[in-house]
């Protein structure tokens, strides 16, 4: 039996807000909503969907799982995502070329944009 990752799901205040974010930082769509859960569309064939979920309580301390993005230009990407309302966290590089900027999206749910793998 094998396992894929289909969707990864982030908690948060107002779905249909950060889904403005998320759709524009992605370049996809809103492909389910019933208010208190919004999914958008993997934005390539066999890509992962992106849901997000209403919860009540407020987001406290480091997230325990994040979304990995890989652009060609990290730079020009990250000009462009805090353009749209992402705060910008950190850089980050280690031995063998691997780089990446840590953001926050509007919400303050953090996500990473690498280059370099």
């Amino acid at each position: 039996m094998a396992l894929n990752i289909v969707m990864v799901t982030i908690d948060c205040e107002s779905p249909r807000q950060l889904a403005e974010f998320w759709t524009q930082a992605l370049d996809t769509s809103v492909a389910f909503d019933v208010g208190e859960f919004v999914m958008l569309a993997a934005n390539e064939e066999g890509g992962v969907a992106l849901g997000l979920q209403q919860v009540a309580e407020p987001r406290a301390g480091k997230n325990r799982v994040h979304v990995d993005l890989n652009a060609a230009d990290r730079h020009a990407e990250v000009r462009r995502l805090v353009a749209l309302g992402a705060t910008e966290v950190g850089e980050h590089e280690v031995p063998g070329g691997l780089a990446w900027t840590v953001l926050q999206d509007p919400e303050g749910n953090e996500f990473c944009v690498s280059s370099g793998h």
